[in-house]
């Protein structure tokens, strides 16, 4: 009963720029879901296969994937505002130009085109939350932030799909409700900018951590300075930059795994309902939704296990959790089997999702945050770049049950290897502070 009251007094306690930052993040996000949801439906709408969808899934994230690691520099090296200004700005004209344009080199163009610019909120996001909370807010901070891009998502998606099929009832062919939908997509995420014109930004450098020291005694400023000065050592010094980027590198191996089997299934949910099982566009959008729904809830509870087990092992259990679900959901004929496991696959597997982010931005000094940020995301969007042309060549091949076993089944290995990967890579990192700290 006191969830509410609760939550909404916590948002009051948040900065101004938290909360300008999360509105932004509604309205771009509500955009990207819609289209994430309609887009390859309205690609199949004007007379494309499977083929051109990977194509055009591929193309993008490769783009995304090439663009990670320079935004990320210059996030750490320039103002992250008017990085998120051109990202929002920018995606909203392409989304435009997306709702109207069909011929098979503009998908192609454009889709690159969005790609490069959808990036920005990708590697921003994090290290711009990081910069204006303190540590011990980090974790719970990132799982709700998630849980309100999720939520957003949910609402860009079932909306999209109700509105389709409301424009269809009134008389529009299935391609004009979607070209309709996706317009209002685009202006949604023009939307986004009004807020972040409004964002203050602080000298660079500056953190919620370091304030509150500067109020403090001068027994914990001297504390907090002795602190900053080791931790700036520790970043700037060889040793450092050797410690931060063995990390990165581990983190980006196991992260490259699950961008592999991500690719292979996440991408054509909506194909693998309407295809195998020929739900509506209503129907279908419900199923997706309810799956974000799902997810946010798991990454509320996210935090709770992760300060019962540690937080590589919650990681660990909520991806192989959703391993049964994930196989049930590629094998079932029965969509009502096939919806339940996909809710609780989807559900745990994101859920580690921002316990990994924790893990990343504790990990990594200051300095070299957004660049570990934008490897990471780099490493996974490969993954869905490189997989588009292999999940159209099994389903095209294999038919809508066994080219979705196959692919579903590929991505179950996958996840397995990643999962035990980062067991064993990260397991002592994490044991030696909790100990410490005791």
């Amino acid at each position: 009963m006191q969830f509410i009251p609760n939550t909404v007094a916590e948002v009051r306690s948040w900065s101004r720029n938290i909360r300008l930052f999360f509105l932004a993040n509604i309205f771009y996000q509500i955009g990207s879901g819609l289209f994430s949801l309609l887009y390859n439906l309205y690609i199949q709408g004007l007379g494309y296969g499977d083929t051109m969808n990977g194509r055009v899934v591929s193309v993008q994230s490769l783009a995304t994937a090439l663009m990670f690691v320079p935004i990320g520099l210059i996030g750490d090296r320039s103002s992250r505002k008017r990085l998120l200004i051109i990202g929002s700005l920018f995606s909203g004209i392409l989304f435009l130009g997306r709702s109207f344009l069909g011929s098979e080199s503009s998908l192609i163009t454009l889709s690159v085109a969005v790609g490069l610019f959808a990036s920005i909120f990708q590697v921003l996001a994090i290290p711009f939350l990081a910069e204006n909370i303190s540590k011990a807010q980090r974790l719970r901070m990132f799982s709700f932030f998630s849980s309100v891009v999720l939520a957003s998502q949910v609402f860009g998606s079932m909306g999209g799909g109700f509105l389709a099929d409301l424009f269809q009832a009134m008389g529009a062919t299935r391609l004009v409700s979607l070209r309709i939908v996706l317009l209002i997509g685009s202006l949604t995420t023009f939307a986004a900018v009004i807020p972040l014109l409004f964002i203050t930004e602080s000298p660079r450098g500056a953190s919620p951590d370091a304030s509150a020291a500067s109020k403090s005694t001068d027994a914990a400023r001297a504390g907090n300075d002795d602190r900053s000065s080791l931790k700036e050592g520790i970043g700037i010094g060889t040793q450092g930059r050797t410690k931060d980027f063995k990390f990165i590198s581990q983190f980006i191996i196991a992260q490259l795994l699950i961008g592999l089997g991500s690719g292979l299934v996440v991408p054509y949910l909506n194909l693998y309902f309407t295809n195998r099982f020929s739900v509506s566009l209503s129907a279908m959008s419900i199923l997706i939704s309810l799956g974000q729904v799902m997810t946010i809830v798991s990454m509320l509870i996210g935090p709770s296990l992760a300060a019962r087990v540690g937080p590589v092992k919650a990681v660990v259990i909520f991806q192989l959790l959703s391993l049964p679900f994930l196989m049930l959901t590629g094998f079932t004929n029965l969509l009502a089997v096939a919806s339940i496991s996909f809710l609780f696959r989807q559900a745990l597997m994101n859920a580690a999702n921002p316990i990994q982010s924790s893990i990343m931005i504790d990990r990594v000094s200051d300095r070299r945050r957004g660049v570990a940020n934008s490897l990471m995301q780099t490493a996974f969007m490969l993954g869905w770049a490189t997989m588009g042309p292999v999940q159209s060549y099994f389903v095209t091949t294999h038919g809508t049950y066994w080219g979705y076993a196959y692919t579903f089944s590929i991505t179950g290995g996958l996840y397995i290897i990643a999962s035990l990967m980062y067991f064993f890579m990260f397991r002592d990192r994490t044991a030696r502070p909790v100990k410490a700290a005791a």
